[in-house]
């Protein structure tokens, strides 16, 4: 396990906050606002630690920890979680309660960065983003105050927290989710042989084009000489029906696992996860990307990937302007990954950019998966407040302060 005081990614490890402010209380948050102002230092509030471009652990800045915030309470179909909690500790909560939402896979992601940008999760297209949920959150503004916003209360910050990017507005302390039912699931797994890339996507996004609700499903392509696709997926509903599903894709090893919702996610969460130097992007899809084209990018490259997640379903039926979630549209997302291993920086950097741009996808990404040479990091941009952050901004003082960006911890998804 990676420490406290160490980004996920680790190539950011160098840096050195002024202070690390470990907050237990709303109080302390509004402490270190204050103190952040009157030096005029950056501020980034921290929650899972894992943005993909360090924004969450500034140098020279200060770094509010929200872990001690970490608070999970179910009572019936709502769910109130401090914004420190992370995955591992809200799923085994709502497990035992028998309640379910959607939300990341990484056991370590804090709930703050991923329902902030939106959180894609493995139930997506049946039950909807994680930001789709919310009912209430509870923010420090920039001006120190502590508010409860909902659609009932400020409507206009609230719809901006759903979707509009982690840290933007404020340090929320607190959120109040709707949790549905949860549900018995069947876990998936498609194995392909070396050097099937080109026709394994070109087959797997026709699948997805027509597929029901119940089902969600990513493939990954991994580097190689040629490269190795592999398809994961989540199925709402019996196994026999998934089977049935699974006879349209190509044939390759299948691996089929029924198992109960909580049991899922701890699928799902993997081994204890430990920190890394690597560089990432995304870019969100909206027509298919020639397989042949996504493997002439990845064959024969160092250590590297490109993993595409399906959207629509749900995600696709809730209104562009209901939430601050700009992909509704979208048919997928890709997230492309190069790790350091032998590279310099900039070589991985080089790579990153070539494989990001050979896409084709045009220059819109995931918040989530935030890329600080991402050009447009969202459709809809506010006037006053960049969305998807640049990193950490100096808060304006207590008088007169509107709610601006402070740089906030970015999800894994």
């Amino acid at each position: 396990m990676r420490s406290a005081g160490e980004p996920q990614n680790t190539l950011y490890a160098h840096r050195k906050p002024l202070a690390v402010v470990r907050c237990a209380s709303v109080g302390d948050v509004q402490a270190g606002l204050e103190r952040a102002a009157r030096q005029g230092i950056p501020v980034a509030a921290r929650s899972g630690g894992h943005s993909y471009a360090g924004y969450s652990w500034p140098d020279g800045g200060l770094v509010l920890d929200l872990g001690g915030l970490s608070h999970v309470r179910v009572d019936g179909r709502r769910a109130t979680i401090g914004a420190g909690a992370r995955m591992h500790d809200v799923y085994e909560a709502l497990g035992a309660a028998g309640q379910a939402l959607p939300a990341g896979s990484c056991s370590t992601v804090g709930i703050a960065g991923l329902a902030l940008g939106g959180g894609i999760s493995v139930i997506s297209r049946r039950y909807g983003l994680t930001c789709d949920h919310l009912v209430q959150a509870r923010i420090v503004t920039p001006d120190g105050v502590l508010r409860t916003v909902s659609d009932e209360s400020e409507p206009d910050l609230f719809w901006a927290l759903k979707g509009g990017g982690g840290g933007n507005f404020g340090v929320v302390t607190e959120f109040t989710f709707r949790t549905d039912p949860a549900p018995d699931l069947v876990v998936f797994g498609l194995d392909y042989p070396d050097g099937t890339t080109a026709d394994v996507l070109d087959a797997w996004q026709d699948w997805i084009a027509d597929a029901p609700d119940e089902l969600w499903t990513s493939l990954r392509v991994d580097s190689g000489s040629p490269s190795v696709p592999s398809v994961r997926g989540t199925y709402a509903g019996p196994a026999k029906d998934l089977h049935r599903l699974l006879d349209r894709m190509p044939r390759g090893a299948r691996e089929v696992e029924e198992t109960t919702y909580l049991q899922a996610m701890r699928h799902y969460a993997g081994p204890a996860e430990t920190g890394e130097p690597y560089v990432a992007s995304s870019r969100m899809l909206h027509s298919p990307v020639p397989g042949s084209k996504v493997a002439a990018l990845v064959d024969g490259q160092p250590p590297c990937m490109i993993q595409f997640d399906s959207f629509g379903g749900v995600v696709g039926r809730v209104a562009p302007d209901a939430t601050a979630f700009p992909h509704r549209d979208a048919t997928a997302s890709a997230q492309v990954y190069v790790h350091l291993g032998d590279l310099t920086e900039a070589g991985a950097r080089a790579l990153l950019a070539g494989l990001r741009d050979g896409l084709g996808a045009g220059t819109t990404g995931y918040v989530n998966y935030i890329d600080p040479e991402m050009p447009d990091r969202v459709l809809r941009p506010q006037p006053e407040a960049p969305q998807g952050g640049r990193g950490p901004v100096r808060p304006r003082s207590r008088a007169g302060v509107r709610a601006g960006p402070i740089a906030g911890s970015r999800s894994a998804r």
